[in-house]
């Protein structure tokens, strides 16, 4: 399963606002950080707002800013924003086509390769279910205790 790089910079740029709230990121500034592109990071900070995890201000002092609390975002939801609801796995009905194949049978739920990669599909949306951005912030805060520090430094001496 290959999930679009958007979640990653998504994810990212969720994990970042927690350090600095209340105070609106322009893409520009959340691109810069990880020396991404600009227009396509937007594109994915958009869809996180349409899906009502971040909102967006416009104007000289707007940018984007989470919408809801961290332990609120699912890394589902961001995942789902990004790459969409659809399930990683789509039965097309092959079998039917096999010479024992059964046109008028429905194969999709039959199938036991379909049923397989169903139940798995399940177990990695449970999982993403599971974690929020605030339990990402907390390991990284464990983990790395500079970081959350360092990374309000740079997003407030951008804006200086």
């Amino acid at each position: 399963m290959k999930m679009n790089e958007g979640v990653e910079w998504a994810l990212h740029s969720c994990v970042n606002l927690c350090w600095i709230p209340g105070r609106p990121v322009t893409a520009k500034k959340l691109a810069a950080f990880y020396e991404l592109p600009t227009a396509y990071l937007n594109k994915q900070l958009q869809a996180l707002t349409r899906a009502g995890i971040m909102s967006s201000t416009s104007g000289p002092k707007g940018g984007f800013q989470l919408a809801r609390r961290p332990e609120e975002i699912t890394l589902l939801d961001v995942v789902v924003a990004i790459d969409g609801p659809d399930d990683a796995f789509r039965c097309t009905e092959i079998a039917k086509d096999a010479p024992n194949g059964d046109p008028a049978v429905d194969y999709r739920k039959t199938c036991l390769v379909g049923s397989s990669m169903r139940r798995a599909e399940l177990v990695y949306r449970r999982e993403l279910a599971a974690r929020t951005v605030a339990d990402i912030v907390a390991d990284v805060e464990q983990n790395f205790p500079e970081t959350a520090t360092s990374t309000r430094d740079w997003f407030v001496a951008q804006t200086s």
